[in-house]
């Protein structure tokens, strides 16, 4: 029986898809945002994958949130939410399979369009979703502007590679929670300082030093949490200065 010979291109291919799953494999051990973890995914999934347009909803309170984009969308990323089952994307994450339309794709009963995304009238449309332990933590979409039929290889492809990272976008989810969490934490130690010190020196409520310091905040344009440390460095000086 005579050896199979293997096209070039299809060799070329998969090695490529071979580098492409090992480089994802090797630089997603690393802690980074999740901003940066959905960025790196972007340009891997689109590098491979040729697309015109590539997006990462990330769910988030029973809420799919555009995290990331191959086109800059400064407007939309981390503002545009959908409702699991709104919209293709939301069908995909509600029913945990892949959808692949290779014309049209606007026209479909369950597209969902955004007047903001120009992609909204893209002819072809791949989404897949991203799971963690049988858990849904995100759903990639891939779009073509002309008519693009997706081949078996390639869905499985962004498929792979949502399995490889689903654990790394839902590690960064929780660790950007908790960076937000103890910031909040935080905020609210130096405004409660403040407060007292407010209380301490003008004699007034607790309610008041509050409305106090977010007059202050309106009038200067300077967070809340700004004037609490405007606040608290003044009266350590004061008392350096008196001690």
């Amino acid at each position: 029986m005579k050896n199979q010979v293997v096209p070039l291109e299809d060799e070329k291919q998969t090695t490529t898809e071979i580098g492409f799953l090992h480089e994802i494999g090797s630089r997603f051990a690393a802690a980074d945002s999740l901003h940066s973890v959905l960025n790196r995914v972007v340009h891997f999934v689109s590098s491979v994958v040729q697309c015109d347009s590539c997006f990462i909803y990330v769910l988030e309170n029973d809420e799919l949130v555009l995290r990331a984009s191959k086109i800059p969308h400064a407007d939309v990323i981390d503002r545009l939410r959908l409702r699991v089952g709104q919209g293709l994307t939301g069908w995909v994450a509600e029913h945990r399979q892949p959808v692949a339309i290779p014309v049209h794709a606007f026209e479909d009963p369950r597209f969902q369009v955004f007047n903001e995304l120009p992609e909204d009238r893209y002819e072809a449309f791949l989404s897949v979703p991203v799971l963690c332990r049988g858990r849904l933590v995100a759903v990639i979409n891939l779009q073509h502007r002309h008519p693009h039929e997706h081949s078996g290889s390639e869905i499985q492809l962004v498929a792979t590679a949502g399995f490889l990272v689903g654990a790394e976008i839902e590690l960064a989810r929780l660790e950007t929670e908790n960076s937000q969490l103890s910031e909040r934490l935080e905020t609210r130690k130096v405004l409660d300082r403040a407060k007292g010190i407010l209380q301490r020196d003008l004699g007034i409520t607790e309610e008041e030093a509050y409305l106090t310091i977010q007059r202050q905040s309106r009038q200067r344009r300077r967070s809340k949490r700004e004037i609490a440390e405007a606040i608290l460095l003044a009266d350590e000086l004061r008392r350096g200065i008196g001690g």
